[in-house]
């Protein structure tokens, strides 16, 4: 199993209407996608930055790919991320699962 991980950061008013967003956009395209395991979406304030970090959990790299591109370490993002986000990480980090308990 491979975990994905993506970091984002809002304004702290725009914190409800980006978790909003996630739920009605990001996480049903992430469930529809064959290979997908499960997500955690986590998020933090500190100071007026709301802080978010998406950890999804894959079959493999394949199917990464399939969700992804090709260039499967490059960032996805949705047309109404510009609304919300500070910055555009560009890649993310994949890991191997090893354990779980």
């Amino acid at each position: 199993m491979i975990a994905r991980i993506w970091n984002g950061r809002t304004k702290v008013p725009h914190l409800e209407a980006y978790t909003q967003l996630m739920k009605d956009i990001a996480i049903p395209d992430y469930k529809k996608t064959p290979g997908f395991i499960k997500l955690s979406f986590l998020r933090s304030v500190e100071n007026d930055i709301a802080h978010f970090k998406l950890i999804t959990y894959w079959e493999n790299l394949e199917v990464i790919k399939n969700f992804a591109g090709a260039d499967y370490e490059i960032a996805k993002y949705y047309p109404e991320d510009e609304q919300y986000l500070l910055e555009f990480e560009e890649k993310v980090s994949h890991f191997e699962v090893f354990s779980e308990a």
